[in-house]
């Protein structure tokens, strides 16, 4: 903590400078407005980007886009000289020079401002154009969701398999770079619902409710330092504008169906807007095949199962904000989530190690639901001297998760009850977040810019998991009497976790068009763990401190305005969670074990990258190479046990074998990549669009993790995505398009390859409000084949999985209200980009998967 307090002294007094610095200025402020139209067509153009800069200036103040009149308003301007420019793709920019406002005539309506097309390349050119399906920006890629004809009908797993450098498989494990430590925020805040289950969660929102999603792969130290691989902020549509708007949309298919509305509502300072989407799942019924040979004793385990899934889920959201005046201004906004899913399983079990009942069947029941929500409130402050800012933010997160799930085995003999038993679980658990932080930002001078803050996060997790099994009166197990609580499969468990940060980042301009930033992070963790099970005595407290210095750099050329260059480098580290460190075994599946390992270290990630991006006319290519190394890699390593506690003996040579999978810091890591992404227009009506990621995988497992390593060469990987989209007379847009993505190895197999492929068509009627879409998505393959191969010591295992994929549906949006679109500043408030996401019940227990054995 001394090191927190001396690094937050060093930058309130860099801060502290500020009174040094000349401000001031005249309090009144108005705008600067005007409407963009085509000079051949003499139609409107909506989307033109409108930058401001002072009067000779070449660093831009602030920008807005035009409004589908064409129309623009540039707020909060104070009096003086500037510089306007117009900029479109496929158009020169046109620059207007000077444009005065006055303390006595403080707005300035432009009028009618005239550019003309030109088919040259473009020499100046500020990109943003008609917001394309993929933009590339300084800082991060961004995926407009809203201009995508085949998202409509999906949810928010859907479109992210679209975005550019990210994959998600099939269980929904989400993936940026092959990397799966990802942060994954909702309008730039976390949510404790995507922290503990994020693949159902992401199942949840209806794509109708996404306006983008942004990939920040180089994260500065402005950022938290969680997630190796980066940053996924998932906008949605939340419209500024003035008056009452909004808008209903929904789906209907074979796969699933949903439903969206939004409205909006902004008069003068206040500002009010609502959302609710929800998404049901018709019954989807997987397939599994399980083979599972071990060596030492010889024997073989066989399944074959099948599982019905029913998913549903609704999430809401309501925000209000106010402006005071010009310069103080307050948001709050709640968001609440519900949901949850069905699963009823069968199997056929062929295992040698039970030569008196060899084959046996098993049936599993599995309800998980889940809810939760997160208020947070934000006050901005801003001062005289323009870009000058203080935010001070708040956030509660609580989400709250209940798995109920029994297992019941038939076919066996006696004498293997206890081996395995018929079994209820439920497993209740809650989770609670606090932040609080604060961020300052400071321009020093035209050319220098400090941004400066402090944070702290407050984690309570607490879950009470209950195994119930059926005894006789002896007390011995016989999956017939009646079910009594099971004191050492149970457990309940309290976790804290509390984080405390400060940082500083320094942005300059620098001459010949480069570009500097340099920031540093100091994060201080302090974790405790109270595993309490009075009958595994091996289950005590733990605690764990760690302090992690985070440095970030980033240095940028740009040549003719159209070309950039970038060198970033940046350190991330990632927290274990609550799965990876609860030392609990979770035997609700007998024969499929897991446990925590409350020793784990936090993985370190240093990445250095160096990238390229130009616009050619109406092109955009992306291209950048990129070296990762990580230590103290975390995996799951699966192990060949004896469990005495299920009646095994570990002195028998032949006992029953099970796999038990502990997370353990299995060495290091080091990958080399190179990922691209590009939009051409070969002709105007046609836009082609692809991105590809691939990288190496070469671990060097370390201690005792050598002898569990099977995989021990260098292993390339990769993710892509292309799609073709065409905008045809009378208001209908086409687009096709395809996911590709390799295996993803482990020290120990492989997971999963897939390919998908899907296409769309919509047609705007009613003035543009009202549009309706069809889709399809794997038309010509019902079930989607994906493989897993698992090598351990004395044992292999592989399994094949049928997963139902093809989906025809039908889409519709309504919008209505007026569109008269304002500037919003940036909000800024609590990012938690923070902890390791996914897993199937966040680490707070959870019963089996189909198919239990």
């Amino acid at each position: 903590m001394k090191h927190i307090f001396t690094f937050l002294a060093l930058l309130c007094s860099i801060v502290a400078a500020k009174a040094q610095i000349p401000g001031g200025g005249s309090s009144i402020t108005g705008k600067i407005s005007g409407t963009v139209i085509d000079s051949v067509t003499k139609k409107p153009l909506d989307y033109a980007t409108i930058s401001v800069f002072r009067s000779g200036g070449k660093a831009p103040l602030n920008g807005v886009l035009t409004d589908e009149k064409g129309k623009f308003s540039l707020n909060n301007i104070a009096p003086g000289k500037y510089k306007i420019a117009v900029s479109f793709i496929g158009y020169p920019t046109k620059t207007i020079d000077p444009v005065e406002t006055t303390p006595g005539k403080p707005d300035n309506n432009m009028g009618t401002i005239v550019i003309s097309p030109s088919s040259r390349a473009l020499k100046e050119v500020v990109v943003a154009g008609q917001a394309p399906v993929v933009e590339n920006r300084i800082d991060k890629i961004v995926y407009n969701a809203e201009k995508d004809v085949t998202s409509a009908g999906g949810n928010a797993t859907d479109i992210l398999r679209k975005v550019p450098l990210v994959s998600v498989d099939l269980e929904g494990n989400v993936s940026l770079r092959g990397d799966r430590n990802v942060r994954v925020l909702i309008n730039g805040k976390p949510s404790g619902a995507l922290s503990s289950n994020l693949a159902d969660v992401l199942r949840t929102i209806p794509a109708d409710q996404i306006k983008n999603i942004e990939v920040i792969t180089s994260p500065s130290a402005k950022y938290d330092a969680e997630g190796s691989g980066g940053i996924i902020n998932i906008i949605t549509k939340n419209k500024n504008v003035s008056g009452l708007s909004g808008s209903i949309s929904g789906g209907i298919g074979t796969r699933q169906n949903n439903g969206n509305a939004n409205i909006n509502y902004k008069q003068n300072r206040l500002s009010i807007g609502a959302n609710l989407g929800s998404n049901f799942a018709w019954p989807q019924t997987s397939l599994v095949e399980l083979n599972q040979v071990s060596t030492a004793p010889a024997a073989t385990l066989r399944q074959t199962s099948s599982a019905e899934t029913k998913r549903y889920g609704t999430i809401g959201s309501a925000n209000v904000g106010y402006d005071f005046n010009d310069f103080n201004s307050i948001t709050t906004n709640i968001r609440v989530n519900g949901g949850g899913f069905k699963t009823n399983g069968e199997t056929q079990n062929f295992n040698t190690e039970l030569p008196n009942s060899p084959n046996y069947f098993s049936n599993n029941n599995n309800q998980i639901s889940f809810s939760g929500f997160d208020w947070n409130a934000d006050y901005t402050r801003k001062f005289k001297k323009q870009g000058e800012e203080l935010t001070i933010a708040g956030q509660w997160s609580h989400s709250k998760i209940a798995n109920d799930y029994n297992t019941n085995f038939s076919g066996l003999a006696n004498e293997y009850f206890v081996r395995f038993p018929n079994q209820k679980g439920d497993n209740d658990g809650k989770n609670d977040e606090y932040t609080a932080q604060a961020d300052y930002v400071l321009p020093i001078s035209a050319k220098v810019k400090l941004e400066a803050g402090a944070k702290s996060i407050f984690r309570r997790i607490n879950s009470d998991y209950n195994i119930y099994q059926q005894y006789n009166e002896q007390g011995i197990v016989d999956n017939e009497g009646n079910y009594t609580l099971n004191p050492v499969a149970s457990n309940k468990y309290d976790y804290s976790q509390d984080v405390y940060a400060g940082y500083s980042v320094l942005s300059f301009t620098l001459p010949k068009n480069y570009a500097l930033q340099i920031g540093g992070r100091l994060e201080s963790t302090h974790i405790n763990g109270d595993p309490s099970n009075a009958t595994q005595a091996s289950l005590t407290p733990f605690s764990q401190t760690y302090n992690n210095f985070i440095p970030s750099f980033i240095l940028s050329k740009t040549v003719k305005n159209t070309q950039t260059y970038k060198l970033t480098y940046n350190k991330r580290i990632q927290r274990p969670s609550l799965q990876y460190l609860n030392p609990f075994i979770n035997r609700a599946n007998p024969n499929v074990q897991t446990q925590g390992t409350p020793e784990l270290s936090p993985e370190i990630t240093q990445t250095v990258e160096l990238g390229y991006n130009t616009f050619i006319k109406s092109s955009v290519i992306n291209f950048s190479v990129y070296y990762k190394h990580t230590s103290d890699l975390i995996e799951g390593i699966a192990q060949s046990i004896v469990d005495p506690e299920l009646g095994d003996d570990p002195s028998d040579p032949n006992a029953v074998r099970r796999i038990r999978t502990t997370y353990q810091n299995i060495g290091t890591n080091n990958s080399v990549g190179a990922s691209f992404f590009g939009s051409i227009n070969p002709w105007k009506p046609l836009t082609i669009r692809g991105s590809l990621n691939g990288y190496t995988y070469n671990p060097n497992a370390s201690g005792a993790q050598r002898s569990q390593q099977s995989s021990t060469g260098t292993y390339f990987q990769y993710n892509a995505f292309m799609s073709a989209s065409a905008v045809i007379k009378g208001g209908w847009t086409g687009e096709f398009f395809g996911v590709f993505n390799s295996s993803r190895r482990t020290i120990q197999g492989e997971n999963p390859a897939f390919n998908l492929f899907g296409f769309g068509l919509k047609k705007e009627i009613i003035e543009k409000k009202f549009t309706l879409g069809l889709n399809a998505l794997s038309p010509f393959q019902k079930y989607l084949r994906l493989n897993t191969n698992i090598t351990g010591n004395s044992f292999t295992q592989s399994q094949k999985v049928s997963y139902p994929l093809r989906s025809f549906g039908i889409s519709f949006t309504y919008n209505f209200g007026k569109m008269n679109f304002n500037q919003q500043g940036k909000k800024k408030g609590v990012k938690n980009d923070d902890l390791m996401q996914g897993g199937d019940q966040g680490g707070m227990g959870g019963g089996p998967g189909a198919g239990g054995r």
